[in-house]
């Protein structure tokens, strides 16, 4: 059982997370949503779609214009705040390595830290457990924040992926965080060239033996990208391919931006696996 907010999901039930940035130089969407009045239509329309999670980011994942605390603070706090007071039972979660930043969420509203920079600030999964929230637990081969990887090497990706994460998880319910509110994510591109995020894709399964729910943001990366040759604005169909296969292995929550393209391969992924009966079976019975 994954338990997030006010929301209970059982093993097998596929979650999605739709990601809402507040930021003017989103690598995807280009600041789309930056500013308050779409940002809330996006988070509208991502409910209405069937995303559970609404994933708020108020700092590009990539290099740029340096981001203060407070600035960071600034773009996500009220506006975790509002969507607490419009969608009160949807989950938030926070994309933030700060602690500081942290705390100023959950107390604004927030369910979930998704600490995407895997544990840069150990104090983060302290104010997760002091709010009993939920924290995302992530490999990023140990790179700072909003760095790029430069000819990084591994041993062995998915052992170190496996010891990084389930360290952080361990330590978080170790300092109270709620274990049913734990995951842990790979990290794609995080800290990894194509052929790393590749092969952790194809052994998620490594991962969801854990017994940690698996959490997995794919969506239109650069892994994707370099894959198939195709830019950013070209790499849905990519990405949906990776969904598919990342859920057959067993992973949970997906982190995307687009809701109803993914949640028809869930939808069909988990049909074809048992766990889901179709919504619709006349054929051969009329």
């Amino acid at each position: 059982m994954l338990r997030l907010g006010r929301r209970e999901f059982d093993a097998h039930e596929p979650v999605i997370m739709a990601i809402v940035n507040r930021t003017p130089d989103s690598f995807y969407d280009q600041g789309a949503t930056f500013r308050d009045e779409p940002a809330l239509a996006r988070v509208e329309q991502a409910v209405a779609e069937g995303a559970a999670i609404i994933d708020i980011g108020g700092v590009k994942a990539g290099p740029g214009e340096e981001v203060s605390a407070a600035e960071e603070a600034r773009r996500t706090v009220g506006f975790v705040a509002e969507v607490r007071k419009r969608f009160p039972d949807v989950v938030i979660s926070v994309d933030t390595w700060r602690h500081d930043v942290g705390e100023a969420v959950c107390e604004a509203g927030a369910d979930v830290l998704n600490d995407a920079w895997g544990g840069v600030d150990p104090k983060l999964a302290e104010v997760a457990a002091r709010y009993g929230a939920g924290l995302v637990c992530t490999h990023a081969g140990g790179a700072e924040p909003r760095t790029r990887p430069h000819r990084v090497t591994y041993d062995d990706v998915m052992a170190d992926i496996l010891r990084v994460t389930v360290g952080l998880a361990e330590r978080a319910v170790e300092l109270g965080v709620p274990r049913e509110s734990v995951m842990i994510d790979p990290g794609h591109d995080f800290g990894k060239n194509t052929r790393h995020s590749l092969e952790a894709t194809r052994r998620l399964e490594e991962m969801v033996d854990t017994g940690w729910p698996v959490l997995v943001s794919l969506s239109n990366k650069d892994f994707v990208g370099e894959t198939l040759d195709r830019p950013v604005k070209e790499r849905v169909i990519g990405t949906l391919a990776t969904t598919a296969v990342s859920a057959w292995l067993g992973a949970q929550v997906y982190r995307v931006h687009e809701v109803t393209e993914t949640k028809q391969v869930l939808d069909m992924v988990a049909t074809i696996a048992g766990h889901r009966a179709p919504a619709v079976a006349r054929r051969g019975l009329a």
